[in-house]
């Protein structure tokens, strides 16, 4: 799978979050989260984009499953958000 399709697949999973679900879902979408912004974070390193690996790796430390981060759901909404369109504008450009 493409960097691309990633980003476009990651962000529409947090998009789906401001919807009432399951919480299920929404630890599916943290641990989905953290394997791909630590993958993000592996080729960010692969291609010396070193700004982009510190970024991916908080991300994927923000979003990991294991040590819930409690911020309430309005920030999490806010935070999944802002994640969100950050992945489509990255998606859209050619760099990592």
């Amino acid at each position: 799978m493409k960097l691309f399709q990633i980003k476009i697949f990651l962000a529409t999973l947090l998009f789906l979050c401001l919807l009432d679900m399951p919480y299920g879902y929404y630890q599916l979408v943290r641990f989905a989260a953290m394997v791909a912004f630590a993958g993000m974070a592996y080729v960010a390193n692969e291609n010396g984009f070193k700004k982009e690996v510190f970024v991916y790796v908080a991300l994927a430390v923000l979003f990991q499953p294991f040590v819930k981060i409690a911020f309430g759901r309005e920030l999490c909404n806010i935070i999944d958000v802002v994640v969100g369109v950050a992945l489509l504008l990255t998606a859209v450009k050619k760099k990592i």
